[in-house]
């Protein structure tokens, strides 16, 4: 089992220059602890700051301030204890499957035999036993994410890091790909940050719930709900009130028409 990794930002913070000589907060002030092996849910507006929040984590931008540390060790730039998955189709188009899962454990040195053993154990876990030989061209869209959670999970990295991974997916292959996830977490044992515009699937996934606006922390919620999280689970009392709070907290301001419809 992989051992996830601790994660501490301690008044982080991170701003750039933007056109026009302006100086842009993208973060700032963030206090914010992941425990090992917690399933961490980030959601919030466009703009808001959680893709750089997690793109900081995995040593894409660095800080303009204070600490962002990983077992206590400063992320000062990309790492093998992390990887990250994203939205866009990362799998390489150039290998097949099997190949694209082997591709970092080639680059970390690791034996063919043990490589190609590592690489088929996962794909059987994302049920992509039969297709190994394939070219990506030839898989779905929801395959093609599976190829990418089996390559993330064989690396062994200790912190995945999943920005909207599901964002471009149908209803019922972001929801079959959401049960994959979460056995693959509960196998490996990684901790989990994972970037979201959907509060539902945050209630699906997260063991916590953090919502980010304009740059800060707006709050950070247990969800402790029973698992597995079905349909009604998620109309219960507790997952309602959590969904007020995470509204209330980006402000939505959804107005009714004023002309009745018909």
């Amino acid at each position: 089992m992989t051992t996830g990794r601790r994660i501490e930002y301690r008044g982080f913070g991170v701003a750039f220059d933007a056109a026009g000589g302006r100086r842009v907060q993208a973060l700032q002030g963030v206090d914010l602890i992941i425990p090992q092996g917690q399933f961490v849910c980030i959601v919030g507006r466009s703009g808001g700051g959680k893709s750089t929040l997690v793109r900081a984590l995995a040593g894409l931008v660095p800080a303009t301030a204070g600490a962002l540390t990983v077992d206590d060790a400063p992320v000062s730039g990309p790492g093998a204890d992390r990887v990250m998955v994203f939205q866009e189709d990362t799998v390489f188009p150039w290998l097949r499957v099997l190949d694209n899962v082997e591709f970092g454990l080639r680059n970390k040195g690791m034996s063919h035999d043990a490589r190609r053993q590592l690489a088929r154990r996962w794909l059987s876990a994302v049920g992509l036993a039969g297709v190994e030989r394939a070219w990506p061209k030839e898989l779905s869209g929801g395959m093609r994410k599976r190829v990418a959670l089996a390559t993330a999970f064989a690396t062994g990295a200790g912190i995945l890091i999943m920005d909207e991974p599901f964002g471009a997916l149908d209803f019922v292959t972001r929801a079959t790909l959401q049960a994959v996830l979460l056995a693959l977490w509960r196998e490996a044992g990684s901790t989990i940050v994972f970037v979201t515009h959907d509060i539902d699937e945050a209630l699906v996934l997260g063991d916590r719930i953090l919502v980010v606006s304009e740059g800060r922390l707006r709050d950070d919620l247990a969800c402790g709900l029973a698992r597995p999280r079905n349909a009604d689970v998620r109309s219960s009392p507790a997952a309602v009130e959590i969904t007020k709070t995470i509204v209330r907290r980006l402000d939505f301001r959804l107005e009714a028409s004023a002309e009745p419809l018909g």
